[in-house]
């Protein structure tokens, strides 16, 4: 017989807070690379930065307002931004260096942002089904 599993809510929580500030993290990086690739190296307007900026800005809003509600639909997500990243990285071939920073700033934070979503959802799920075992 398995052995019950037993709620945790405030490791869910914790789970869910840290979740979301990887993907909130993870996008203030990415919108101020995105603005100071732009404006810093090739010489474009702020104004042009920063309208290039609002794609990893809205992404991350978008993850984020779906791992609040639907955190498994938001693991999900990242695991399917996780694979894109790396089929991104196998078609145009970057070299090692690459591999190395894009896996330090983008996948990791996404792994782990999925990775936290789907352990919180499991939790609460958990949670959800302890009372009714316990009033039967």
């Amino acid at each position: 017989m398995a052995a019950m599993k037993e709620c945790r809510s405030l490791g869910m929580n914790v789970e869910r807070l840290v979740a979301r500030v990887f993907v909130v993290g993870g996008g203030l990086f990415w919108i101020a690379a995105s603005f100071m690739g732009d404006y810093g190296y090739h010489r474009v307007s702020a104004l042009v930065s920063a309208r290039n900026a609002l794609l990893p800005l809205a992404l991350s809003v978008i993850v984020l307002a779906i791992g609040w509600f639907f955190e498994y639909l938001a693991s999900g997500i990242l695991a399917v931004t996780t694979i894109g990243i790396v089929a991104w990285g196998v078609v145009t071939g970057w070299e090692i260096g690459v591999w190395v920073l894009i896996g330090i700033t983008l996948m990791l934070p996404v792994v782990v942002a999925g990775a936290l979503f789907f352990l919180a959802a499991r939790m609460d799920t958990i949670c959800a089904v302890q009372p009714a075992r316990a009033a039967a």
